[in-house]
């Protein structure tokens, strides 16, 4: 069987992907997949036509049938350009030709591919790479540069021949051997899967044969640890947590934390406890929680929720582009600014990190000190709980734990990644159910944020008390 460019992506992401793909699985159906599988075709055709464009009457060839005598090649650009290389094939998104200097010189074949983020990851550059070994079999001579054009006409270089060797020996050499197999890979769940198109099938599977990936904080050598005791479940891990005394001299440094813990929790369907966990909130409690898209370093929603002795106040400030960032933060500000002593909580890093971008990217200094001292001591509800407070939840994810704690969102299909597509569609369309939508997510994102910081109050107050 041939391993073909999609082939090839799918085992970046995940083996099992790989294999499902080879032996033509049924998608189980995920709208983000179908959603990223429509830009991503989208960006190619888009890029294929603007480079068909700006190449003039000749210069321009589509598919492989105008590229047979591609040495005496006379064209600028092939698009559509499907290229076989013994057991390795690749529908290249287009091949820029560069004529040669001088005479003996070959002209250089640059293969090219679109993608539509605006940040590139090492995926990105291992695909550009494995295109170019194929196209330099069909030319005879080695493809050493190919280029990456994403987000808003970005243009990056790669040096291929820097990562011929891993994609030729390590990736290809496995998928070779993967697709050689009768039987599938062992099923591991991973970041991936939010994204991926088996995503309810691999986690139905997962859930059924009690698999350790379960648990999300785990890491690969942690877990081949764990098999190679003869650990494959989460039941069977449950089975070796053992309490131990604290020795004195680790008193002062972080708890370590215990997987085996977090499966007994799930046993047992209780929340354990390690050590005294300590939240402490004085002042005014205002729960944030903020969506932004990733790849662009841009922040376009601030959800801000606050109790008053008569209501509930959320506040939901929105920026409809990235001009309109500054301004949203200038409105936190002066939101903070009308609490009396406010204490922002927040649930994990995306948080912390947008305040610190915030006041590093604007560069204006926060006069009013309630709020000074607000921002640089805000409150991360996940690093007060972790190592200290195990909830029978496979991931410490917030909406895993809310849940647990009886918490539902209006809209079951929100979710990080829904965000950001809801997000893209509404800069498409402009349509306001669209907006609305991210609304009431990010507004239930920060309730279920209070939910869990009253919990973390009722456990830590029971440690106060005693």
């Amino acid at each position: 069987m041939n391993i073909t460019a999609e082939i090839f992506e799918a085992f970046l992401k995940c083996p099992t992907k790989c294999y499902l793909r080879s032996v033509g699985e049924a998608s189980t159906g995920n709208p983000c997949a179908d959603w990223l599988r429509t830009q991503k075709e989208s960006c190619r055709s888009e890029g294929i036509k603007r480079l068909a464009e700006g190449a003039k009457t000749g210069e321009c060839v589509i598919g492989s049938s105008g590229t047979n005598n591609i040495k005496t090649a006379k064209w600028r650009v092939a698009t559509e350009y499907v290229v076989r290389a013994q057991n390795l094939e690749s529908s290249l998104h287009a091949v820029e030709r560069v004529p040669s200097e001088g005479r003996g010189q070959h002209a250089q074949f640059i293969p090219i591919r679109f993608t539509f983020a605006n940040k590139l990851y090492r995926d990105d550059k291992l695909l550009v790479a494995f295109d170019a070994p194929v196209l330099s079999e069909r030319l005879g001579h080695a493809v050493g540069r190919g280029k990456i054009i994403h987000g808003k006409d970005r243009v990056a270089s790669v040096k291929t021949s820097a990562l011929a060797n891993e994609v030729q020996k390590v990736i290809i050499g496995k998928i070779a051997t993967l697709l050689a197999s009768s039987s599938p890979p062992d099923l591991i769940l991973n970041r991936h899967c939010a994204e991926c198109e088996f995503r309810d099938r691999c986690r139905q599977k997962a859930i059924e044969q009690d698999d350790l990936s379960l648990l999300s904080n785990m890491t690969e050598k942690e877990r081949r640890k764990l098999n190679s005791k003869g650990i494959f479940t989460v039941k069977q891990l449950s089975y070796t947590f053992r309490p131990r005394r604290r020795p004195k001299q680790l008193a002062g440094k972080r708890e370590k934390y215990h997987h085996s813990l977090k499966a007994l929790a799930i046993r047992d369907r209780k929340i354990h406890i390690v050590g005294s966990p300590q939240l402490k909130i004085e002042g005014t409690p205002v729960y944030l929680d903020v969506e932004g898209i990733p790849d662009r370093d841009f922040y376009y929603l601030i959800g801000l929720r606050l109790r008053t002795n008569r209501r509930v106040i959320q506040h939901s400030l929105w920026a409809a582009n990235e001009n309109d960032e500054k301004h949203i933060w200038k409105e936190f500000l002066g939101v903070l600014s009308g609490i009396e002593k406010p204490v922002l909580i927040h649930y994990g890093s995306f948080e912390a990190t947008f305040l610190k971008r915030m006041v590093q990217k604007y560069g204006e200094r926060v006069e009013d000190s309630r709020v000074a001292e607000a921002i640089s001591s805000a409150v991360n509800l996940l690093s007060v709980m972790f190592a200290k407070v195990y909830f029978p939840t496979f991931s410490n994810g917030i909406k895993e734990i809310a849940r647990y704690l009886e918490f539902e969102w209006e809209n079951p299909a929100g979710s990080g990644l829904q965000s950001i597509i809801w997000r893209r569609q509404w800069e498409t369309s402009g349509e306001t159910t669209l907006k609305r939508s991210l609304f009431i997510y990010n507004a239930n994102d920060c309730e279920a944020i209070e939910v869990v910081a009253n919990k973390l109050l009722s456990i830590t107050a029971t440690f106060t008390e005693s």
